[in-house]
């Protein structure tokens, strides 16, 4: 039996974590690619039946796993995003909410006949927008700040809300109160809130407080966290039940706003463990379902959910929004995109159980729909938002986009040449006087401290999937490298390489390691210094388009020896720095850019150059 248990929670990690990497290559929600795997691993093969492998500690596990995964989506909130759309984000997290909910109970009892109690839960459980799918799908869309901010707020925050009026709900009605619904569900809220925010917070800016003061050393800061979002989601729960989700959301929003200088470590630790959870519960959940439920959900059913995703969702938005400032394309994208995640799934899938067992039949609807209504909007809203993005001109219509620190003139150039062959750039500086050549050539800029929490505000970050370091201090390049790697990724910023690194040995104290900072541009003794120095001799960069007429080897063969090779542009838009991918195919490359010297300014060579 333990043997066997081990292999459960053994595959299930490793399918879990093998889907996101799939989703991530196609670029698909990987939700889509766990669901699937949930009913395969569970009703198809039989392999994992999570009721009888787990027994009671289904839910609490289930429970636990959605509460640090609204922890970790809590710490991507920011006070200065919610200073500039405070206003929509209001509407969208109390009067959508409230049209929503109300759309969708009145929906199920008079379309499909239910009862008041299953028909109230199901209009609660469709408030929530699951961080754990909208945070990929931003991802994936290339969305700028405005509208990503406004679809994480109102995610994050109505997760909680969602699930603490369905508890709120059933315990109306399991207790049989004297005082009304709405009383009832009032005071349970206030109740709910004010404890999880003199919770959250008190905890929280104890913890920052610590931190500050070094009280904690660096390698428990984060198994600590962990354990203070368990703590405050079970006395929460004490006082209200499954306040304690809406109190270790509080707590994440605390810690991300108290400027600690650990956040980013502590941010990524969070990330991996959620995908695990995420991973996890989604396959687990979705085992638990019987698919013959599914089968005969009657038309009525499949109306409700129809109107949730192409009627409620986008007149509760309309009405909510009205008098603010959004623009017609952000209301659009925000009528549209509103996927269900892993807290609707556990909500119904304990709520449903509960229901039924005390005398609500109609209440083994709840759980089917909800996964349904999961599976509908992970696939149409997954699969249309970028599309839609781009069409509303939310988006950035190009694959890449690069960040260059560091403005000289021949880097300035660089960027001249980049935004010549349509690649977004931006040159960033901390010295004015450094950008004055690229703001008279139309480059756009940012004066400022990349490292500082400032640029993150002000800046469209998102548009940009690469960086490059090239200012004249080599370890300062190593270290905004490091710091942007978890972010975009290690094989997508780069630095200049150490001056005459490559000639160290293996051993030399001098080396810098390999496991910090970025990819290392270029070849051997192409630096900073040597840019400065060849710049004003007269290179410069030169881009060539490459046909099946003038290809790679034509254009090494035609070139002097001395040309340095910068980048190459593929055909869907994908730049590469030198050296580049050895997977490349020369066929794929539409332009290669390279540094040259003053007599190549004047040769014709038959390659179209430009």
């Amino acid at each position: 039996m333990n043997h066997h248990m081990a292999e459960l929670l053994a595959s299930i990690l490793i399918v879990g974590i093998a889907l996101q990497w799939i989703g991530w290559r196609l670029k698909i929600p990987a939700l889509i690619l766990l669901i699937a795997a949930g009913f395969i691993m569970g009703p198809v093969t039989g392999w994992l039946n999570p009721s009888e492998d787990f027994g009671e500690l289904l839910q609490p596990m289930i429970a636990l796993s959605v509460a640090v995964i609204l922890f970790e989506g809590g710490l991507s909130l920011r006070w200065h995003e919610l200073k500039q759309n405070s206003r929509v984000i209001y509407r969208l997290i109390t009067w959508s909410v409230l049209l929503t909910f109300a759309f969708g109970s009145l929906s199920v009892h008079y379309l499909i006949g239910v009862s008041w109690p299953v028909s109230l839960i199901f209009g609660a459980i469709i408030i929530v927008t699951g961080p754990t799918v909208i945070m990929p799908l931003l991802k994936q869309a290339n969305l700028k700040k405005g509208p990503s901010s406004l679809l994480r707020w109102e995610g994050i925050v109505n997760d909680p809300i969602g699930a603490l009026l369905v508890v709120l709900i059933y315990g109306y009605y399991v207790r049989t109160e004297n005082e009304t619904l709405a009383l009832g569900v009032f005071i349970g809220l206030a109740i709910s809130f004010v404890v999880s925010l003199v919770l959250s917070v008190s905890l929280g800016l104890f913890i920052a407080r610590s931190f500050r003061k070094g009280l904690v050393p660096e390698y428990l800061k984060s198994p600590l966290i962990l354990v203070a979002v368990l703590l405050v989601y079970t006395l929460a729960n004490k006082v209200q039940s499954e306040a304690g989700l809406l109190a270790t959301t509080i707590l994440g929003i605390t810690l991300a706003n108290q400027n600690l200088k650990t956040l980013h470590e502590l941010k990524r630790f969070k990330e991996y463990v959620t995908i695990l959870l995420v991973s996890s519960t989604f396959i687990v959940l979705t085992a638990d379902i019987d698919p013959e439920i599914i089968k005969h959900l009657q038309w009525q059913s499949w109306l409700v959910l129809a109107l949730v995703i192409f009627i409620f969702r986008p007149l509760a938005v309309y009405l909510s929004t009205i008098g603010t400032d959004i623009s017609k394309q952000e209301r659009a994208l925000l009528a549209w995109i509103a996927p269900r995640g892993i807290v609707a799934a556990s909500v119904a899938g304990l709520f449903g159980s509960e229901l039924s067992k005390i005398g609500y039949a109609d209440a083994e609807l709840l759980l089917p729909m909800v996964f349904a209504l999961i599976i509908m909007t992970v696939l149409l809203h997954g699969l249309t938002i970028g599309w839609l993005a781009r069409k509303l001109n939310l988006a950035s219509i190009h694959p890449d986009g690069i960040m260059i620190v560091g403005a000289a003139d021949w880097s300035t150039r660089l960027a001249v040449e980049l935004q010549k062959n349509d690649i977004p750039v931006m040159l960033i500086d901390t010295q004015w006087a450094q950008l004055e050549s690229a703001r008279m050539q139309n480059i756009p800029i940012h004066y400022g401290e990349v490292l500082s929490e400032r640029t993150e505000e002000v800046l469209e970050l998102a548009h940009f999937t690469k960086l490059v370091a090239v200012t004249p201090n080599e370890a300062y390049n190593t270290l905004i490298c490091s710091l942007f790697a978890p972010e975009l990724g290690k094989r997508n910023v780069y630095e200049l390489r150490w001056s005459n690194v490559d000639k160290l040995s293996d051993e030399s104290v001098n080396k810098p390691s390999e496991a910090i900072g970025g990819d290392r541009l270029f070849i051997d003794g192409v630096d900073d210094e040597y840019f400065k120095k060849t710049y004003a001799e007269g290179w410069t960069f030169k881009s060539t388009p490459l046909t099946e007429e003038y290809t790679l080897d034509d254009y090494l063969n035609s070139n002097p020896e001395s040309t340095k090779l910068i980048c190459l542009i593929t055909k869907p838009g994908f730049v590469n720095f030198y050296p580049w991918d050895q997977n490349i195919e020369p066929e794929d490359i539409a332009i290669l850019m390279s540094y040259v010297p003053p007599q190549t300014d004047t040769k014709k060579i038959n390659s179209g150059e430009r």
